[in-house]
């Protein structure tokens, strides 16, 4: 996949982001920016796109999403569930109309708490109460593969959800 092929749906997405005037903040986790980076390929970003961050590390969640400590305590990483509670709180940390976040292990081989290579969670949650989440799984232990594939299903499913939602009247 080349850059263009990865950000389509990033640009995509922020053409719908900007038509409504709308905003989003992202949490990239194994993707390592790439959904971010999606978003941003496209010219006239910052009229929509307010922010956000890599996520590696528990000083790095905190620092990131602003959270009360143990506010994610039961929470597994890599799971739809957590990826929603991370979107929810970059949403309200930026004070943006969408919240996206990915989380997963691009590997090679297993993830500190045992997740798969291969293995992402991805979520949206927006205005009204809207939310997706879906989980990707590659079944490949090739990091940059994965990496590419997580982002591009995350701005796909983004891509997807902003064409369903209702527009704010």
């Amino acid at each position: 996949m080349d850059l263009a092929e990865l950000t389509a749906p990033g640009i995509a997405a922020g053409d719908l982001l900007a038509a409504r005037g709308e905003s989003i903040a992202v949490v990239d986790g194994a993707t390592g920016g790439l959904v971010s980076a999606g978003l941003l390929a496209r010219a006239g970003a910052s009229a929509y796109y307010k922010g956000g961050g890599v996520i590696y590390s528990l000083k790095g969640r905190r620092i990131v999403l602003g959270h009360e400590p143990g506010s994610l305590r039961g929470l597994t990483s890599a799971t739809e569930a957590y990826a929603l509670a991370q979107a929810e709180l970059i949403r309200a940390r930026y004070d943006a109309d969408w919240g996206i976040a990915e989380t997963g292990a691009a590997g090679p081989g297993k993830h500190p708490l045992g997740v798969a290579s291969g293995t992402s969670a991805i979520a949206i949650v927006g205005p009204q109460a809207q939310r997706a989440s879906i989980t990707v799984q590659t079944g490949s232990d090739d990091r940059l593969g994965n990496m590419e594939a997580f982002a591009h299903a995350a701005l796909t499913l983004l891509c997807d959800v902003l064409g369903a939602a209702q527009p704010p009247a």
